[in-house]
């Protein structure tokens, strides 16, 4: 560390791109929900490996349904954090 105070700014500058940072993820999580939703039964889904090129066949619907709660979880932190942000401003 560089051995100065932490400064309020600090923290709010790292707070609003966390922020960005879930709204960008939930924008994308919600075109990869609408494009599983979109495609037609019989077409073929693969999930790539993490940290790796490798993709393996997938379940449409397991896929589909794992990316709605992927996206239902990004929603619920933005929603704490836009919470906890109004509870800061009451004070």
């Amino acid at each position: 560390m560089s051995g100065r105070p932490l400064r309020q700014e600090d923290g709010e500058s790292a707070a609003l791109r966390h922020k960005e940072e879930l709204s960008r993820r939930i924008k994308e999580q919600k075109v990869v929900v609408d494009e599983l939703s979109n495609l037609k039964k019989n077409r073929k889904v693969y999930k790539q490996q993490p940290n790796s090129n490798i993709f393996f066949l997938a379940d449409r619907t397991e896929m589909l349904s794992q990316c709605k709660n992927t996206l239902d979880e990004l929603k619920k932190a933005h929603q704490e954090m836009e919470n906890s942000e109004k509870a800061k401003i009451k004070k």
